[in-house]
């Protein structure tokens, strides 16, 4: 499945863990590996991790955290300038 990065690049998504806002950018798509980069900005720390890159009916996500909260690639939106 070829994804196209540009339209994915640097592409936010906000989730809420029950105690605070977790911010997500995607950094890269790597379908060849089948992983996803993500920066992750947790309580004003930012991280960068790769996860597994899955699918589902042609959807593409990744699982996060120890509930492994899946979250679509699709559900990320692009950052207004």
């Amino acid at each position: 499945m070829k994804v196209q990065h540009k339209k994915y690049y640097l592409s936010e998504f906000q989730l809420y863990d029950g105690d605070h806002l977790i911010t997500m950018n995607i950094v890269d798509i790597n379908t060849e590996k089948q992983e996803i980069t993500v920066a992750i900005t947790d309580e004003g720390k930012i991280s960068v991790h790769s996860f597994d890159l899955k699918s589902n009916n042609g959807c593409l996500f990744f699982e996060y955290g120890i509930m492994h909260e899946q979250i679509a690639v699709d559900d990320f939106e692009q950052v207004e300038d």
